[in-house]
């Protein structure tokens, strides 16, 4: 389930952000515990050998490759390569986002425009409204893990009344090797293209208007497949995820504290406990931890779309919209500022604060602080550099 917390920033305060630190559920805590319990103690076992396993000579090797890791573990460009590849998985996270499939112009369009408030026209406007459901439906199933255990089979498709069971034969009687979201689509055309000639739809504009909307929902779902089809090439996640795990295995053995009677550069001090590099781990891990949540956002994590929670809202909505609220109007009257030419909404004392003059530009402040008095005003000629004042 999506975690949301815009309420709790909704205003910047002193420290406002502390409190988003202390959640767990979708937090980076949750995400790298295990990875970083696994650092922490191999660096320990590590430290352990070194100190009390290793014999003179043999610490004396372990120093200098130590020394050496910890020198040649900064050429690899790990900010470089994981903050572009952060950036990229995050602008295609939220590109997929705003392209999810929502049928709510359609649902406008066809409560207008297909006419008809006997039996056929309800039936007509609901199966039109279906197909549209069905066919996102039919793409969520395909690339969401959640909608495929909730519609594993097409019988749960059938069973869940987006589907008939003719419907069903005839889609399953279309032999294609291919993806067949897009069957629904046709229906909906010929459909439409049938209600025209009944005079359903009264004009060609309003067909012409409902096809529009449907090829734009039809590449809403194109675009979610082209997605899951084609993600961010494997190698460039290798070779972000070897240079991430290759840098931090550098530094078990780079990052240790060594003997500081030996007199080696930068070990003056022997902490034991490597506070800035379980900091960086902490960060550079939880970086590719982000991408790792991100890079499909249709599985099952704490921050991933609720596909199933689209699908239920999408057919109740669009149903409810083409059926019970098709030419059903309140009765017009006349609104409270009827004969007030400056309406002006109330405002409770909670946001009297708010309530502020219109912003007239910038240079009227000039006006109100002029420093000249209205007699020496009165003594400007008009000239090019000097023009008459208005106020």
């Amino acid at each position: 389930m999506t975690v949301t917390y815009s309420s709790k920033v909704a205003n910047a305060t002193f420290f406002g952000f502390h409190r988003l630190l202390l959640k767990w559920r979708g937090s980076i805590y949750k995400l790298l515990y295990r990875e970083f319990i696994v650092f922490a103690v191999l660096y320990t076992a590590i430290s352990f050998m070194y100190r009390l396993l290793l014999t003179g000579a043999q610490k004396r090797y372990f120093e200098k490759l130590s020394i050496y890791c910890d020198r040649y573990a900064e050429q690899i460009p790990v900010t470089f390569v994981l903050g572009f590849y952060v950036t990229l998985v995050v602008n295609r996270w939220w590109n997929q986002f705003v392209n999810l499939p929502w049928p709510d112009r359609l649902m406008f369009l066809i409560s207008s425009s297909v006419h008809g408030s006997d039996e056929h026209g309800r039936l007509l406007r609901r199966t039109l409204m279906r197909y549209v459901n069905l066919t996102s439906l039919l793409i969520f199933r395909s690339v969401s893990t959640a909608v495929y255990k909730r519609f594993p089979t097409m019988d749960h498709v059938v069973e869940a009344g987006f589907m008939t069971a003719d419907e069903r034969k005839l889609f399953e009687h279309l032999k294609s090797p291919h993806l067949k979201y897009w069957v629904p689509f046709i229906w909906f055309g010929n459909l439409a293209a049938k209600a025209r000639k009944e005079g359903r739809i009264r004009d060609s504009v309003d067909l012409q208007s409902l096809m529009t909307e449907m090829n734009r929902f039809r590449s809403w779902c194109s675009l979610l497949f082209g997605y899951d089809w084609v993600g961010i090439p494997l190698v460039y996640t290798q070779v972000v995820t070897l240079a991430v795990y290759t840098f931090f295995f550098a530094c078990l053995i780079g990052r240790q504290f060594l003997d500081p009677t030996k007199g080696y550069s930068g070990h003056d001090l022997d902490l034991y406990i490597p506070i800035f590099t379980l900091l960086q781990f902490f960060f550079y891990a939880g970086w590719l931890k982000v991408a790792e949540q991100l890079i499909n956002p249709f599985g099952e994590d704490d921050d991933d779309f609720e596909t199933n929670w689209c699908i239920d809202r999408n057919l109740q909505v669009s149903l409810l919209a083409v059926d019970e609220m098709h030419m059903s109007l309140p009765k017009m009257k006349k609104d409270i500022y009827w004969d007030d030419s400056a309406a002006r909404p109330p405002y409770t004392l909670a946001a009297a604060d708010y309530c502020i003059p219109s912003f007239l530009g910038s240079t009227v402040e000039m006006g109100e602080h002029s420093p000249q008095s209205e007699w020496e005003m009165q003594d400007v000629k008009p000239t090019r550099s000097a023009p008459i004042p208005m106020c």
